[in-house]
């Protein structure tokens, strides 16, 4: 039996080979089908986002073409949001435009793309493929898995300029083997973006004269807004640059979160089979969960505002202090694998720090607590965690965000007994 047109098409991507899940998807597109794409685990939740109610999702056929892809995940929560085919297309446009700026001409790069499909960084290749005229090719979680068989597994053209889009945990993996950083340095652009780029990371792309350009965006936005041109970063620029020519940023007055205007923002969220329209302040504005500044480099991302800490008058971000943690620590050549800073209610200061920590050896964790605690220990009072727990499970997804939300609970569960 024929599925109406109305009806979504739920792909689970996690279960399909790249090459026939984007098949299927651009088969769907082609005749004006919604497709939502469903990663590791995801289906049950997407499934019941999208629920039964045949009127409302009749009523999303107007958006012609469009996916459904999973957003957020953070303390806040997952967000199921509705990117039409457009506005996929119109990120490709702007994104285009910004390598022309740097003398690359679209249709001549070769895009790989190491992302699922159901991340909308991992979407984006094979929409700016097909809309450039350049290429793609997909990368196998396998082949990131033995880095140091890149160079031979996956060689790279030399007459063509070469894309590359990475979340931070994927480039810390691969420049763990000298055979793939001296592959890395083979491409031509590099955005990284998804989670915060630590300095220490940054610091080490630089010596390996690595071509990144951080990036910021979200799947409400069609993924990127704002990027850094390799060359400025190479040359010491920090933050994620200039917003792209599509796009319009600003910050809210009162909590610095970082606001974004431009065409290509998804129209709503389904929520246990309702639409619901994605919330914008006057004038079109959308407000993101995360605190930035805006400076003559561009924006500077400080980190969720929803894991934000307010102590003692201060308004701390743990995600800063987690990479500067990181950064002390691998100088002082502690063994640290995994390190998350999460706040807890202060009768005193409002709320104060707690640090989970995985040890690199399971053996070493009491001596590693030791370690950073005496780093920590002149550093201001709002900023220095109250107590330490080892974490041995501790870890984030695969995109390398941290689930907050979920590690608070674990946290919680722990002091309820």
């Amino acid at each position: 039996m024929t599925a109406p047109p109305w009806a979504p098409l739920l792909l689970d991507v996690a279960q399909a080979d790249p090459l026939v899940a984007a098949a299927r998807l651009e088969e769907a597109w082609g005749q004006q089908r919604l497709v939502a794409l469903a990663g590791p685990g995801q289906q049950g939740d997407l499934a019941a986002a999208l629920g039964g109610a045949r009127g409302e999702l009749a009523a999303l056929a107007r958006f012609g073409a469009a996916v459904v892809v999973g957003s957020g995940g953070s303390a806040g929560g997952r967000h199921w949001c509705l990117q039409p085919l457009a506005h996929l297309q119109a990120s490709a446009e702007a994104t285009a435009a910004w390598l022309v700026s740097l003398g690359l001409e679209p249709a001549a790069c070769l895009h790989l793309a190491p992302l699922p499909l159901h991340h909308v960084s991992g979407l984006l290749p094979l929409v700016r493929a097909r809309q450039w005229g350049g290429g793609l090719r997909w990368l196998a979680p396998s082949l990131l898995r033995r880095p140091e068989r890149l160079p031979q597994d996956c060689s790279l053209p030399r007459d063509r300029p070469v894309l590359l889009s990475l979340v931070p945990t994927q480039l810390v993996r691969l420049m763990a083997s000298p055979e793939a950083t001296a592959w890395l340095a083979g491409c031509t652009v590099i955005w990284v973006g998804g989670a915060a780029l630590p300095a220490g990371l940054a610091a080490a792309a630089r010596r390996a004269r690595l071509p990144l350009a951080p990036c910021y965006g979200a799947t409400e936005t069609a993924a990127m807004v704002c990027a850094l041109a390799p060359q400025r970063f190479l040359a010491g620029a920090t933050g994620c640059g200039e917003p792209l020519a599509d796009v319009a940023l600003r910050l809210d007055g009162a909590t610095g979160a970082v606001e974004v205007r431009c065409g290509r923002l998804s129209p709503g969220r389904l929520v246990a089979g309702r639409f619901l329209p994605l919330p914008l302040q006057p004038g079109g504005w959308w407000r993101s969960g995360d605190g930035g500044r805006i400076g003559p480099q561009g924006l500077q991302v400080l980190g969720r505002l929803d894991g934000a800490l307010h102590s003692g008058g201060e308004t701390v971000f743990p995600e800063r202090l987690e990479e500067r943690l990181q950064e002390q620590a691998a100088r002082a050549r502690a063994g640290l694998e995994a390190l998350l800073l999460l706040a807890r209610p202060d009768p005193e200061w409002g709320e104060h720090l707690v640090a989970l920590v995985r040890p690199r050896r399971e053996s070493e964790g009491a001596e590693l607590l030791g370690v950073l605690q005496a780093i920590t220990a002149t550093w201001p009072p709002a900023e220095r965690p109250r107590r330490w727990q080892l974490c041995p499970a501790l870890a984030p997804t695969a995109a390398g965000k941290w689930e907050r939300g979920r590690w608070q609970r674990w946290l919680d569960s722990l002091e309820a007994f």
